[in-house]
């Protein structure tokens, strides 16, 4: 793992920090907002470049854990995130989005460094993420109109912009620049060094994106940091409920201790990157969703690698 890696939530908090001072300090908010987007679809392309679809057939040595994990993402995680928004949320609707777009998305990169601190099953993790990928570029609409109800507002066109810009356009051309790096004779674009570029530029990308973000919306944030901070409740229960169901899970199927740990990690770790940019363009006029879902990984990420430790010494003591 990358020293940025490492440092991820501190170096996305402190570009949400910076951001939000420079945009107290003066009106920079016009040259900011150009920013987000394009920040954002070069680091969903660099993350999808790093995907290899060929992995996809390891999972039929693990139809347990697969159809497990795609239960609880994809029916358990979309009602018990319809519930902590409505009984958490009911006069937030904007927040309410925003919970609901984090939570509906399975993580498709960072969690595989999670589940390698954890010693679970990385190839199984690896296959696993086209197929969460493809799944939420199907159900992702059906979730927002359907449990997002009369907070979502949005139209069905809209989302399918919001997802053919954010994901489509991104995977096209994260796929072409693999095609070539296979195919062409040019060292500039061989499959080394676009994985070491790849992986180099996400979490920068990040951080200018969070940055451009706070900067843009700062007054936003000034105006609404209350109501911010009523997220952290419905956030702690999630990733509370979450690792307890799956854990459970893997028990009841009896599953070997890498994938005990790989079915944890697969259904907490949430996609925060992908669902911040389709609320950019699905919900333009709308900031705080997109805020929400900077708050989001600020909460995860320590989540992810406290639980990672747990995992990994619980299991450790299971060999023993």
């Amino acid at each position: 793992m990358s020293w940025a890696e490492r440092l991820q939530t501190v170096l996305v908090a402190l570009a949400a920090l910076a951001g939000l001072a420079a945009g107290a300090a003066g009106d920079f908010g016009r040259f900011a907002e150009p920013v987000v987007l394009p920040a954002l679809l070069m680091m969903i392309t660099a993350v999808f470049v790093q995907l290899n679809l060929t992995q996809v057939r390891q999972v039929r040595g693990a139809g347990s854990l697969v159809i497990c994990s795609l239960v609880l993402n994809y029916l358990v995680t979309p009602l018990l995130a319809w519930g902590l928004g409505a009984g958490l949320l009911a006069d937030q609707p904007d927040l309410r989005i925003g919970l609901l777009l984090l939570l509906v998305t399975p993580c498709t990169d960072w969690y595989l460094v999670f589940i390698a601190l954890a010693r679970g099953h990385t190839g199984i993790a690896t296959a696993l993420l086209p197929v969460n990928l493809i799944l939420q570029l199907m159900l992702l609409p059906v979730y927002v109109l359907l449990l997002g109800g009369n907070a979502a507002s949005v139209s069905l066109d809209s989302l399918v912009e919001a997802i053919v810009v954010v994901l489509l356009i991104p995977l096209t051309l994260a796929t072409t620049l693999r095609w070539v790096s296979r195919r062409a004779d040019l060292p500039a674009l061989d499959s080394a060094r676009l994985d070491r570029w790849a992986s180099a530029v996400v979490i920068p990308m990040l951080c200018v994106a969070v940055f451009a973000m706070f900067l843009w919306q700062a007054p936003t944030v000034l105006g609404h940091t209350a109501e911010l901070l009523y997220l952290l409740l419905p956030l702690g229960v999630f990733f509370l409920v979450l690792p307890v169901l799956a854990t459970l899970s893997a028990r009841a199927l009896k599953l070997p201790g890498p994938q005990r740990v790989t079915l944890t990690m697969v259904t907490v770790a949430r996609n925060s990157p992908i669902a911040l940019g389709i609320a950019v363009v699905a919900f333009p006029d709308r900031p705080l969703i997109a805020l929400a879902l900077v708050l989001g990984p600020l909460v995860e990420l320590p989540v992810l690698a406290v639980l990672s430790q747990v995992l990994r010494h619980r299991e450790g003591r299971t060999l023993d």
